[in-house]
């Protein structure tokens, strides 16, 4: 008997003129000891099935249709009061930002006490030493002492550990997971998913975890459910539905997952989607790159080349010297980037990637080292006019483009203000002129520029990130995590935008991200970095098919195993 069954499943949201419908017709089941994916784009309705089955619908969003079973009870008609109990006690969810969901002034051992004491009839002393065991059943080391600690001391793999065990505190029977490992670099979402796995098989859990990560589907679960646009599209066996896919969007979804052990010329696009920013037109954007807007220096060797770097920060300030602390986030890193390469960066977070960037583009200044870009050593620099002289070459691209856009201004003056910073035009017109271009060529049409930020989807936004960084007209962009919270299918269409814009531009990258298949499918040469140090630097390929470092090779090992997604893959491709 399945432990969760949910059948007709319909969800609305009344609006003023219209009634939105979110999950639409939608049948799945859960047994005890196994693990349902649910997969889908953003606005699939993944989050929604999820939220109905917990009873945490946000007004004015209701179940209009269906009905939701758990063990055999319905549960969607049960009184709020009842539904209360339910969550925790018989329904634990884990979120998908395990510091939105602690409270950051309770340590972790009250708010665990607080949960056990709720749902179970435990003393003070007995919740306190099953909070313990739980804080030590999910890997965190000295539980004792970690969990009097606050959620700001723990990284974000400790903290979604933390999350884990609240929802596993008072043996639910069913636990939602609404994208666990999102956040979180390749190491460190393995050891979360092989914990999830772990307590499925031993406390025989159901478990429905809710993602757009196809390798987290691949690896952890034994059903799948499809949903695109509120339907579910597909429903199978994970090594069905994976390996051999029936519905085209399925077929599409899997065919844009960056592959691991080939390298591409171009991402596979989800072409199943009407895609509302597809380019309207074709620009040749290149014509503002010539004459004096790009007359730049010409560079015999490598266009960057960083020498022993070394960045700390004082943890610790103090008027005497030898009580000052300090936490070193880079250590004597060397590597060169070639004129027109993509370089790229990989590594756990801490490990110094960002930091690096920063350096770079002037953000932060260097305890240590050097670094030429072309014939200029940019830590020498102090002339206000040379500064920006060097920042307009480079321009960085940051993984949160929401929080990078100024939300008061229209997109049309977000990309216009460098180019008048810079007076890189001669007038307004012109100006008018190279924005409409650049929002043409990066596949959002004239007509984005009258609009705000918050009116776009994130790989929307994304793009006008993109149209900014090129509004320099820069010969060097940095991208930092630039596709690391978007879709995999909104993720295909900007990395292949970079690349094309590479070609057309003869731009040189510098890209920064933890997720190994995109820096292969991206990158010319790599480098390996942890605890802020160098590990490694090798070709593409070489790095992929014989790497010289254990790390490397660790980092390797814990990728999401893409077998299953192969064989659609190739086909696809």
């Amino acid at each position: 008997m399945s432990v969760l069954d949910v059948k007709d499943l319909t969800v609305e949201f009344p609006g003023r003129k219209s009634v939105f419908v979110a999950v639409d017709d939608v049948n799945l089941s859960v047994e005890a000891g196994k693990i349902l994916g649910v997969v889908g784009e953003s606005g699939a309705g993944k989050s929604t099935v999820g939220n109905a089955v917990i009873g945490l619908l946000q007004e004015p969003g209701r179940i209009s249709e269906g009905e939701i079973y758990l063990h055999g009870q319905r549960i969607d008609q049960l009184p709020y009061k009842e539904k209360r109990r339910l969550r925790g006690r018989k329904i634990g969810m884990i979120f998908q930002d395990p510091l939105t969901s602690l409270d950051p002034l309770q340590t972790v051992e009250s708010q665990l006490v607080e949960t056990i004491k709720t749902h179970l009839p435990l003393s003070s002393s007995d919740a306190q030493k099953r909070a313990v065991e739980l804080i030590d059943a999910v890997g965190i080391p000295d539980p004792g002492e970690r969990i009097k600690q606050y959620p700001h001391q723990f990284s974000g793999g400790m903290r979604q550990r933390v999350v884990i065990a609240l929802a596993l505190c008072a043996e639910p029977e069913l636990v939602i997971a609404d994208e666990p490992t999102t956040a979180l670099d390749v190491s460190i979402q393995a050891q979360i998913l092989e914990l999830m796995k772990s307590l499925c098989a031993e406390r025989n859990v159901a478990m429905m975890v809710i993602t757009h990560d196809m390798g987290v589907i691949a690896d952890i679960t034994d059903h799948v459910a499809v949903m695109y646009r509120g339907e579910l599209v597909e429903y199978g066996e994970t090594t069905q539905v994976l390996g051999a896919p029936n519905h085209p969007y399925t077929q599409s979804l899997i065919s844009a997952v960056p592959r691991p052990d080939v390298k591409v010329e171009r991402f596979p696009i989800v072409n199943y989607i009407e895609e509302a920013g597809t380019p309207q037109k074709q620009i040749d954007i290149s014509t503002h790159w010539l004459g004096k807007a790009r007359d730049y220096e010409k560079v015999t060797g490598p266009l960057v080349q960083i020498r022993d770097l070394d960045m700390r920060f004082e943890t610790r300030g103090s008027v005497f010297p030898s009580r000052r602390k300090y936490f070193q986030a880079v250590k004597k890193v060397s590597f060169d980037i070639q004129e027109g390469e993509t370089f790229g960066l990989v590594g756990e977070s801490g490990s110094g990637k960002s930091t690096i960037a920063r350096l770079v583009t002037g953000l932060y200044h260097p305890t240590g080292g050097s670094i030429l870009f072309g014939k200029t050593e940019l830590t020498s620099l102090r002339n206000r006019k040379d500064v920006l002289a060097m920042r307009r070459q480079m321009q960085m691209i940051f993984q949160d483009p929401y929080s990078s856009l100024n939300a008061r201004m229209r997109v049309k003056d977000i990309i216009a203000e460098p180019i008048k910073f810079h007076r890189l035009a001669s007038s307004n017109s012109e100006v008018r002129q190279i924005v409409d271009d650049l929002l043409d060529h990066v596949g959002l049409g004239v007509a984005a520029g009258q609009k705000y930020p918050h009116e776009f989807s994130g790989g929307q936004r994304q793009r006008i990130s993109i149209a900014r960084a090129l509004a320099t007209r820069p010969r060097f962009l940095i991208c930092d995590e630039p596709t690391s919270a978007l879709d995999v299918s909104i993720q295909a269409q900007i990395l292949n935008l970079l690349k094309d814009l590479q070609e057309e531009l003869s731009l040189t990258m510098l890209f920064i991200s933890h997720d190994l298949a995109v820096i292969r499918q991206m990158c010319n040469r790599i480098g390996v970095m942890r605890n802020g140090e160098l590990c490694e630097v090798s070709d593409c390929d070489q790095l992929f098919e014989a790497p010289q470092h254990a790390y490397t090779r660790e980092l390797l090992d814990l990728m999401p195993s893409m077998e299953l997604l192969s064989r659609a893959n190739l086909e696809s491709a």
